[in-house]
């Protein structure tokens, strides 16, 4: 996501954001590597990244691990859903090392696993969503735009309290790393 963020400001186009992740959405940037039975994890969430995994996994069935390493966040919501439902109904686990930092996107991607472990020092940062004009925190709680992300953390946890916890903890353009305790109430690890 920096990496989008610096292409915008040398641009200096208004629209240049919307351009460019329409741009990085045509081109492969999650980069998956097979350890045994364990699939390494790098990199943003595009469109590309569901079919990506799938192709890695029709390679590789005896995979049970997902280990997310630096994932940023994603680029495309609807993807990262995707993927993250097509993890959870193949049963995998979700893994952070303790080298691993995860922002946004992949804070969502981790919480599909059916069993979920954290190492001490692995980075888990969130933040609200934007729609271009507003954060979340912006519409109402009963507003339609909450109800995807909602209902997925809803899905994957038990309870949507993540997803109203995310919202508040930072806006969009800022990041808000989580305290183990943090990680602790919200239960993501298992």
């Amino acid at each position: 996501m920096r990496f989008r963020f610096a292409i915008a400001a040398v641009l200096g186009l208004a629209s240049c954001d919307m351009i460019v992740v329409s741009a990085l959405n045509l081109v492969t940037t999650t980069e998956f590597t097979v350890q045994g039975d364990t699939l390494l994890m790098n990199g943003e969430i595009n469109s590309k990244t569901p079919e990506q995994f799938e192709a890695v996994i029709a390679e590789n069935p005896n995979i049970d691990t997902l280990v997310e390493l630096n994932v940023p966040g994603s680029l495309d919501d609807e993807s990262m859903i995707e993927l993250a439902y097509r993890v959870r109904a193949l049963g995998l686990n979700t893994y952070l090392r303790s080298d691993s930092e995860i922002h946004s996107g992949g804070v969502d991607l981790f919480l599909a696993g059916v069993n979920r472990t954290i190492e001490s020092g692995a980075i888990i940062g969130v933040h609200s969503w934007s729609d271009g004009s507003k954060d979340a925190k912006d519409y109402p709680r009963s507003s339609p735009e909450h109800e995807a992300n909602r209902k997925y953390i809803e899905d994957m946890l038990g309870s949507d309290e993540f997803y109203w916890f995310t919202i508040y903890a930072a806006p969009a353009d800022d990041i808000h790393i989580m305290t183990a305790d943090e990680i602790a109430q919200f239960g993501l690890a298992n």
